[in-house]
C-alpha cells in the first residue's frame, strides 16, 4: 500500500524518515538582485493582479529600479500620476510609490523598472496571529505571563543565532554528533532555516521589529535539539536520539514543553511506532509534547503524521488568519492534515491555531533563505533591504504557537501536568458552529481563555473513532470516561461542531454515550465522515492562501524519506 501527498507517493516499505510540516508562501516584497525578464513578469503580475479592477483608486507599491532612482525614475512615476510616498535610503534601488491602480501595469512594463510589488505591512503577521489566537494584552492580568522560568525544547533543524533570541541555553546537535551532547549557545546553527523560524514564533523578543514579530513566550528558555540536516532530512533514529537526550536532561535544563514541527507518514499502529513511544515517555514524565498535524490535508481524512498519532500528545492543525485579528474571516488551511489517524483511528487534530504566512526569524544563508529569497521580510516595510525575518506557512507554524501557550500556562501554575494543559487548551478553544471535528479538533486556540481555565485532569487522551458501516453511525470513546469526569463530555468538547445522534441504543455507555454521529448517506467511509463545515468551510468563508509549494517529494527506496518544501513547486495563483 502507499500514501499520497502533494501528488507524490510513499511506499510503506521504505525506510522511516521525516516530513517537516512546512509550506512557504511569497511575501509582497521581493528582495535581492533582479532576475531575468520572465522572473520580473511573474512578480509584477502579482502587483497587477492586486490592482486589477481598482481603476483610479490609489495603491501603494514598492518599486525596484535598475539603478538607484534619479530624476528620470522620478519623472516616470510622476508621469503615471504617482508620487514618491516615502524617501528611502538613496543608495538603494527601491522607491515607495503611491499611484493609480490602473497605471501599475505601465510602471511594471517600463524598461527602467526591475520589479513592482504591492507595499503590504507583512512584518505585522505575528501581531495578527497573536490577536487571532487571543493572546491577552494589558490591562488583563494574564498578559504578565511571558514564559519566564519555563524551558521549551525545539526538535528541528537547529536554531541560528539571531538578535531576537536571547534565551537559548543549550544546543544539542544530533546530526553532527552520533551521541547527542549539549554545547553552548554560541555553537548553535540552523543550515536549513526551519527550526529558527519555529523558535522565533515561541521565544523571539521582536527586538529588530519594534515588537511586531514578538513570539508568544519571549521570556521562556530554549533548548535547540537539531535532528534534521541542511536540506531538512533526518531519520527516525535521529529524532529518537534527540528525544532521549531531552528525557535524560529535562530536569537539568527545566524543560517542560517540547515542540515537534516534523513527522513522517504513519506506518504502523501506535503500539509499534517508535516515535510515539518516545513522546509518550516524555509525556508520562511530565513534559508537554506539542506537534504539528502535518500538511497532507488535501489528500483528505486519515492524513495525520507520526508522532501526532499518539493519543497523549497535543496535535495542532493550521488556520489561515486572513491577515486580520478577527477570526470571523479565518479558515482552516487546505493543507492541514485531518483525522482520524491511520490504524488506530484516533480523533485528531486536538485543536487548531494560526499557521499561514507567519513572519518569524530568518536564518541568513540557510537553504530556505538561499532558495527562497522572496520570502525574506524587512523589520520595517519601508526599509526593504534590511531583511531579518522570513515568511513560512504550515502546521509547523501553528504548533509552536500552542507550545508557547503551554509555557505561559506552566509559568502561571508550575504544578500543571501535561493532561491538564491539554484539557484546558481543548476545553477553552473557540468552537465552530458546525464543522468537521477531524479537521478543527476542539476548535480555535484561545490563549486568554486557556490561562483563565481551571479544569484539572489526570490525563486527557484523544478519543478513538469507532465507525459502524452497517448502521452508518460513528461512535467515539467517551472523553468523560477517558478524562475521569462527566464535565469533559465529548458533547462539550466538540460542542455544536457536530450533530449528535441518540446514544440510548448503545450497550456500552462507558464507551460511546457521548460520541455518536450520523454519517451522511450512512456510508461509513472514513473519507466521508462529515460534510464540509458551514461556518468554517475551506472555500468561500475560509478561502485558502493564494500560493503554496508541495509538501514533500518522492522518497528514495532506502534511507531518509523526507524532503522539505523548498523547491519552487506548483502554485495555485
Amino acid at each position: 500500500m502507499s500514501d499520497t501527498a502533494g501528488g507524490k507517493r510513499f511506499r510503506r516499505g521504505a525506510g522511516l524518515g521525516l516530513i517537516i510540516a512546512l509550506f512557504v508562501t511569497p511575501v509582497a516584497v521581493i528582495h535581492g538582485d533582479g532576475g531575468g525578464r520572465g522572473e520580473k513578469r511573474e512578480r509584477s503580475t502579482r502587483a497587477r493582479a492586486a490592482a486589477k479592477g481598482r481603476g483610479s483608486e490609489k495603491v501603494n507599491v514598492l518599486v525596484r529600479f535598475r539603478r538607484a532612482p534619479q530624476n528620470g525614475e522620478r519623472a516616470l512615476v510622476a508621469g503615471l500620476g504617482g508620487q514618491e510616498r516615502r524617501r528611502l535610503d538613496g543608495r538603494t534601488r527601491w522607491m515607495s510609490v503611491r499611484l493609480p491602480a490602473h497605471r501599475v501595469a505601465a510602471l511594471a512594463d517600463s524598461g527602467r523598472v526591475d520589479y513592482v510589488g504591492i507595499d503590504e505591512p507583512v512584518s505585522t503577521t505575528m501581531d495578527v496571529a497573536r490577536e487571532a489566537a487571543n493572546q491577552p494584552v494589558a490591562p488583563a492580568p494574564e498578559s504578565a505571563f511571558r514564559g519566564a522560568g519555563v524551558t521549551i525544547a525545539v526538535v528541528d533543524s537547529g536554531v541560528a543565532l539571531h538578535p531576537d533570541i536571547q534565551t537559548l541555553s543549550a544546543v544539542v546537535d544530533v546530526v553532527a554528533h552520533f551521541n547527542a551532547q549539549a554545547a553552548p549557545p554560541a555553537e548553535s546553527i540552523d543550515p536549513n532555516g526551519h527550526g529558527t523560524h519555529v523558535a522565533g514564533i515561541m521565544v523571539g523578543n521582536g527586538s529588530l521589529s519594534g515588537g511586531r514579530t514578538t513570539g508568544i513566550a519571549p521570556e521562556a528558555g530554549l533548548v535547540s535539539v537539531r535532528v534534521l540536516d541542511a536540506v531538512g532530512r533526518g531519520l527516525t533514529s535521529d529524532v529518537l536520539a534527540g528525544l532521549q537526550w531531552i528525557q535524560n536532561h529535562k530536569d537539568e535544563y527545566g524543560i517542560r514543553v517540547v515542540n515537534l514541527s516534523l513527522g513522517h507518514p504513519v506506518f504502523e499502529p501506535v503500539a509499534d511506532d517508535p516515535l510515539v513511544a518516545a513522546v509518550d515517555a516524555l509525556w508520562d514524565a511530565g513534559v508537554v509534547v506539542v506537534c504539528s498535524a502535518g500538511n497532507r490535508g488535501r489528500a483528505g481524512h486519515v492524513t495525520i503524521t507520526s508522532p501526532c498519532n499518539s493519543p497523549k500528545v497535543i496535535t495542532v492543525g493550521a488556520t489561515n488568519d486572513s491577515r486580520t485579528g478577527s477570526i470571523f474571516d479565518d479558515k482552516i488551511a487546505t493543507y492541514s492534515s485531518r483525522g482520524p489517524t491511520a490504524f488506530d483511528l484516533i480523533a485528531k487534530p486536538d485543536l487548531v491555531a494560526p499557521g499561514n504566512r507567519i513572519v518569524s526569524l530568518r536564518s541568513a544563508g540557510s537553504r530556505a533563505d538561499s532558495s527562497l529569497p522572496d520570502r525574506r521580510v524587512a523589520a520595517d516595510p519601508q526599509n526593504p533591504e534590511a531583511t531579518d525575518y522570513f515568511e513560512m506557512s504550515g502546521t509547523s507554524m501553528a504548533s509552536p504557537i500552542v507550545a508557547a501557550t503551554a509555557a505561559l500556562m506552566i509559568q502561571q501554575d508550575p504544578a500543571l501536568n501535561p493532561g491538564t494543559v491539554k484539557a484546558r487548551l481543548m476545553m477553552s478553544a473557540r468552537k465552530p458552529a458546525f464543522g468537521d471535528p477531524l479537521v478543527t479538533g476542539a476548535g480555535y486556540l484561545d490563549i486568554h481563555a486557556a490561562l483563565q481555565a481551571s479544569w484539572v485532569v489526570a490525563d486527557a487522551p484523544s478519543p478513538r473513532a469507532l465507525p459502524d458501516v452497517t448502521t452508518g453511525l460513528i461512535a467515539f470513546e467517551n472523553t468523560a470516561v477517558l478524562w475521569g469526569d462527566d464535565a469533559y463530555s465529548l458533547r462539550y468538547l466538540w460542542a455544536s461542531s457536530v450533530a449528535w445522534a441518540d446514544p440510548s441504543a448503545y450497550l456500552d455507555p462507558l464507551l460511546v454515550t457521548s460520541g455518536e454521529m450520523w454519517l451522511p448517506g450512512g456510508s461509513g467511509a472514513l473519507a466521508e465522515l462529515w460534510p464540509e463545515s458551514e461556518v468554517w468551510p475551506e472555500s468561500d468563508a475560509w478561502p485558502d492562501s493564494p500560493a503554496w509549494s508541495p509538501a514533500v517529494t518522492s522518497p528514495a527506496e532506502t534511507g531518509p524519506v523526507f524532503t522539505e518544501a523548498l523547491s519552487s513547486g506548483f502554485r495555485d495563483n
